[in-house]
């Protein structure tokens, strides 16, 4: 059976199609028995499968008799064997592709879903290289491949019915009753069907804020913003010690007669204050005169 990352790749795919994803997962492991790429130089590539005929019909001239002398091409189905290992494999590919690299590229299948690159225009690519480049873009490029051939061969339906002889028989073509595809594809699928779903790769949880409690309307910051310690709050007597000192009247520095907004608001309140108990004062003083 696949590992969660590339399963996860699979049903990825099969939910952008509208497709139960234990149906396209038994597909696929049927069709790659369950390895969804080969390590070659280093490079993770989708698995191939060579086919010699496929190239023999591509090729004319001499570019066929080069291809035939060096065992790549043959007009019989199946003439050309294919290696045991995946780098033997794409060496061939390398071979052919030095003769006609379009043809080379229509004459294997490819990745999880062993879809020929012959098939690059009826399934909507732009070109054979295309084609490549989607096969080797990873689980999900090979399995976006396998599912356009699906839809494009009107197996949607076979497939959301679980019918897999008449998936089978499409897919595999009329010899897959002797290979047991259909069978084989049931069996995988009644495997995933019983799987539990898949953790959800969901981003970070965002965290509540926590509200910062209201500080008591009698308090003052314990730091400003940036982090330095707040001035404790001025008592009255401080005040007019820096007005005694403003007047001249009194001892301090420079700097510690300047009066801040407030203090100079609350000055002005006060002289105000003083100025009317002043008025009042002189006023009661004259009418008590005149008495």
């Amino acid at each position: 059976m696949f590992d969660d990352d590339v399963r996860r790749e699979i049903e990825r795919v099969a939910k952008a199609r509208g497709w139960g994803a234990a149906q396209l997962l038994a597909v696929a492991e049927v069709e790659s028995g369950g390895q969804p790429f080969a390590t070659i130089n280093g490079r993770r590539e989708p698995l191939i499968r060579w086919e010699g005929h496929y190239f023999d019909k591509r090729l004319s001239g001499e570019k066929r008799t080069r291809a035939r002398k060096a065992g790549l091409a043959d007009p019989k189905a199946g003439a050309v064997k294919n290696p045991n290992s995946q780098a033997a494999r794409w060496k061939i590919f390398e071979q052919a592709a030095a003769i006609d690299r379009t043809a080379a590229i229509e004459s294997m299948s490819y990745g999880i879903g062993q879809v020929m690159g012959a098939h690059w225009k009826w399934l909507g690519y732009h070109s054979a290289e295309d084609l490549l480049l989607d096969a080797r873009n990873g689980v999900y490029g090979q399995v976006r491949l396998m599912a356009n051939f699906i839809e494009k061969s009107g197996l949607a339906s076979a497939l959301a019915r679980r019918d897999w002889a008449a998936f089978a028989k499409v897919y595999n073509g009329p010899a897959y009753a002797k290979h047991r595809y259909d069978q084989k594809m049931a069996a995988a699928y009644q495997r995933y069907a019983k799987l539990p779903p898949l953790p959800q790769t969901a981003p970070e949880p965002v965290q509540k804020p926590v509200d910062a409690p209201k500080p008591d309307a009698a308090q003052s910051p314990a730091e400003t913003a940036n982090g330095a310690p707040a001035p404790a709050q001025e008592s009255k007597r401080g005040i007019l010690a820096k007005v005694l000192v403003a007047l001249g009247i009194g001892t301090g520095s420079a700097g510690a007669a300047k009066l801040s907004q407030s203090e100079a608001n609350q000055l002005a309140a006060f002289m105000i204050f003083m100025g009317i108990v002043a008025g009042a004062g002189i006023l009661i003083f004259v009418i008590r005169r005149k008495k």
